[in-house]
This record gives structure tokens, sequence and C-alpha cells, in this order.
């Protein structure tokens, strides 16, 4: 057992306008992420089952050829290795669940978040 406070972790600054907190488990990961007003997650898709609670502000996600809008207090399911971006409304606080873990934000090889690149297709 664990027993962690979001105040005690370490906020990882990965480009000007978006910043995260991680907490992983062996198989399930949470994340505070933190994206300021017109903010851009580039296009990109994971193994991971994704869930998206938004506790400040609002995205516009774009994914599978549709655009749906997440405000506070709503919820966003994102299935395993659906190609999906999204971009900030207003300064926005989401917590992020994932599993199985996201092992490239754990290793940094996450460049689309740091770049500000859609995602590359793997050869």
């Amino acid at each position: 057992m664990e027993h962690f406070s979001w105040e005690r972790v370490e906020l990882e600054v990965l480009n000007e306008k978006i910043s995260r907190k991680v907490i992983s488990g062996q198989k399930a990961m949470v994340a505070q992420v933190f994206i300021a007003k017109d903010g851009v997650v580039p296009l990109h898709w994971h193994e991971s089952e994704q869930i998206t609670y938004i506790l400040e502000g609002a995205l516009r996600f774009e994914l599978e050829g549709q655009i749906v809008t997440v405000r506070k207090g709503e919820v966003l399911h994102i299935p395993s290795n659906v190609p999906h971006r999204a971009v900030a409304l207003e300064d926005t606080l989401d917590l992020d669940i994932f599993s199985p873990i996201r092992t490239d934000w754990l290793t940094g090889r996450d460049h689309y978040l740091r770049t500000g690149e859609d995602q590359k297709a793997e050869a």
C-alpha cells in the first residue's frame, strides 16, 4: 500500500501550456493534467483505456470523426488505440486514469506532448 498527497507529487512541465502530476501502480495510473487556455494535446493514441474527468475548465476533444466538449464535472471514456486530440477552451485541470499504465509517460517517451507535434505512426 502507498498513500499519496497531490501536494507532494512533483509537477512535471511538458511545455509552456501543459504540466502534470502522475501517480502509478503496476496496472493503472492516475494523473492531474494542467492545460492552459488554448493548450493543445496533439493527435495521439495508446493501448491504455483512458478515463478523463474534468475538475476545472473544459476540453474540446476530436476523436472518431466527432468533436466532443467535456466540461467541469463531466467524464469522457476513450477506448484503447483510438486516435484523439484535445484543445483547452479555458484553463483546465483534468484527472486522467489509464489502464494499463502509460510507460511512455513514465520514461519521457511522450514526444507528442513535449514537442506539440502529432504522434507519428510506428513503422
